[in-house]
């Protein structure tokens, strides 16, 4: 994380950011035209949020050109893991374990996903030998 601490986004900010992480850098047309294929909102709206959301630290600006080009300013992961993060204490009291058996209890878990689980918990356990 940049030493600057950039606030958790609101699920409105959320649903720009993954806008942005899809399309990649884009202007407001751009990010307004992928949200309202789901969802009814207003140009000015998503304007103002991610007017809003540079205030914030949360996009990045180009202003170099008469359109503004936004981009997201932590790629996907970091944010994630600042949300993760965030769920983990509100939530979990800090307790890993009460979040992922939460996590793997709330919804049925496909062998994929457990597979997946086992790979990670196996590095993991990897790790944590050789510190």
């Amino acid at each position: 994380m940049p030493s600057k601490s950039i606030p958790q986004p609101t699920d409105a900010e959320l649903e720009i950011l993954c806008v942005l992480w899809t399309r990649g850098p884009s202007t407001v047309r751009g990010v307004f035209d992928a949200i309202s294929m789901n969802k009814k909102t207003g140009y000015t709206t998503v304007l103002k949020f991610m007017q809003i959301m540079a205030g914030k630290g949360l996009v990045k600006r180009d202003e170099r050109n008469r359109t503004h080009i936004y981009r997201a300013s932590l790629a996907e992961e970091q944010t994630h893991r600042g949300l993760l993060h965030d769920l983990l204490n509100r939530a979990f009291g800090g307790s890993r374990e009460k979040l992922l058996l939460s996590a793997l209890d709330a919804t049925k878990t496909t062998p994929a996903e457990l597979d997946a689980v086992r790979k990670m918990l196996a590095r993991q356990v990897k790790q944590t030998k050789r510190d």
